[in-house]
C-alpha cells in the first residue's frame, strides 16, 4: 500500500545510525539469553511505568498467560473480560484452565462497560481483566473499586496501551498484575515477539521470573513447572532504543488523531472519543461507520490501507461456543459490524492524513 497501516520502515530508518552499533555490541558480547540489555530494558521499563518490578517475556500472550497464573487463577474460576478485543485475552484464560465470562462494552470508549462487569460477578468470579483497547484506557477507578469489594484480582491488559496514563498513573501500575505486548505494530514494538509482565509485588515478580524460565530460580533446579519465555537479547535492544521515544511517538500518534478528526469533521462516522480522564494513545484509529464496505473500496482504489478490528467478536468465534452459546452483546456486535481502522503511526504526513481524509469524504458523497 501506498499509505500502509503502520510504516516500520520509516522508523527502522529513523533508528538505524543508533540500532545497528547497539545490535554489533550485543552481537559480540554473545549474552543472548537474559542478558545485560534484557536486565536494563526491565528496570527502564519499570521506572517509566512507575512499578515495582517489570519482567519480559517472549509475546504478550504469554505476558498474559503469566499474568493469569501469578494471579493464582486457575480451574472453576471465573475471569469477566470484554468479548471485543484480540483472541489472546481469552486465549490465556483458557490456558490457566478458568472461564471466561463476556460482558459488553461502553459504545464510546469500546472498554468494558463497569455496570454489566458489576453484574456478572459471582461467587466463582476471580479476577477481572479489562483491556486499553485501541490505547483508550478502560475506566479503572470504579473497576479497582469492584475488584477490592469482591477481593478479586485486577488484571490489566496492556497490550495496545503502552504510555497510556490516568490521572497521570500509567496503564499496567493500577492492577495488581498487567500484560504489554512488544509485537511490531505496537506503540512500543520489537522487532519480532516480545511481552512483559508489571506488578507491584514482590511475591509475584518472583513467581512470574520462575515462571518465565522453566520454573527455575537456581540453574537446573526447578520448583513450579514454567516455561521456556523469554524476551530474546536483540529485541531488547530494539526496546532500549525505542523507550526514550514513546512519549514522543504517542505525541505523534494524538497529533494524527486529531487531525483525522477534523479532517472528518460534519461527515456520518463517529470518530475515536477521548472520555477526558485516561490519555489515548491510540495505538489504532478506529472510526464508526455505516459505510464500511464503500469506504475500504474506495481507500484500497487509491493504495490506502485499512482494517478492521475486530470483525467477529469473541463471543461469536467458534472456539468459545460452548461458553457462549447464546450470549448476545448488542454494543459490540453493533461496533463489529461498523469499526475501521485507518492507517496511524508517528511518521505518517498531514498531507497523507490530508487525503484519506479527502477520499473518504468523496466515498461518502458517492
Amino acid at each position: 500500500m501506498r499509505i500502509p497501516m503502520v510504516d516500520l520502515v520509516a522508523q527502522y530508518r529513523d533508528l538505524q545510525p543508533q540500532l545497528e552499533p547497539a545490535f554489533l555490541s550485543a552481537l559480540n558480547a554473545a549474552q543472548f539469553i537474559l542478558g545485560p540489555n534484557v536486565q536494563a530494558f526491565e528496570k527502564e521499563a519499570a521506572d517509566y511505568l512507575g512499578v515495582a518490578h517489570a519482567i519480559t517475556c517472549a509475546n504478550g500472550t504469554d505476558a498474559l498467560h503469566l499474568a493469569l497464573l501469578a494471579a493464582d487463577i486457575g480451574p472453576g474460576d471465573e475471569v469477566i473480560t470484554t468479548p471485543f478485543t484480540f483472541i489472546a485475552t481469552a486465549e490465556a484464560i483458557a490456558y490457566v484452565g478458568a472461564k471466561a465470562v463476556f460482558v459488553d462494552i461502553d459504545p464510546r470508549t469500546f472498554n468494558i462497560d463497569v455496570e454489566q462487569t458489576r453484574r456478572a460477578i459471582t461467587s466463582k468470579t476471580k479476577a477481572l481483566l479489562p483491556v486499553h483497547l485501541f490505547g483508550q484506557p478502560a475506566d479503572l477507578a470504579p473497576l479497582m473499586a469492584l475488584a477490592q469489594e469482591h477481593r478479586l484480582q485486577l488484571v490489566e491488559d496492556c497490550a495496545q496501551s503502552f504510555g497510556a496514563d490516568i490521572g497521570g498513573r500509567k496503564t499496567g501500575a493500577m492492577g495488581d498484575v498487567a500484560a504489554f505486548s512488544f509485537f511490531p505494530s505496537k506503540n512500543l514494538g520489537c522487532y519480532g515477539d516480545g511481552g512483559m509482565v508489571t506488578t507491584q509485588s514482590d511475591a509475584m515478580a518472583e513467581k512470574l521470573r520462575m515462571l518465565r524460565n522453566h520454573g527455575s530460580k537456581v540453574r537446573y533446579y526447578h520448583d513450579i513447572i514454567g516455561y521456556n519465555s523469554r524476551l530474546d537479547e536483540l529485541q531488547a535492544v530494539v526496546l532500549r532504543a525505542k523507550m526514550p521515544l514513546i512519549d514522543r511517538y504517542n505525541q505523534e500518534r494524538r497529533r494524527v488523531a486529531h487531525r483525522y478528526n477534523a479532517g472528518l469533521a460534519g461527515l456520518n462516522v463517529q470518530t475515536p472519543y477521548e472520555d477526558g480522564v485516561g490519555l489515548h494513545v491510540y495505538h489504532q484509529y478506529t472510526l464508526l461507520t455505516d459505510d464500511r464496505a464503500a469506504i475500504q473500496q474506495a481507500l484500497t482504489a487509491q493504495q490506502i490501507a485499512s482494517a478492521v478490528y475486530y470483525p467477529v467478536p469473541l463471543h461469536q468465534q467458534k472456539v468459545f461456543a460452548s461458553i457462549a452459546s447464546g450470549a448476545s452483546f448488542p454494543v459490540t456486535e453493533s461496533v463489529a459490524e461498523r469499526c475501521l481502522s485507518l492507517p496511524i503511526y508517528p511518521e505518517l504526513s498531514n498531507e497523507a492524513i490530508d487525503e484519506v481524509c479527502g477520499v473518504i469524504r468523496q466515498a461518502l458523497k458517492a
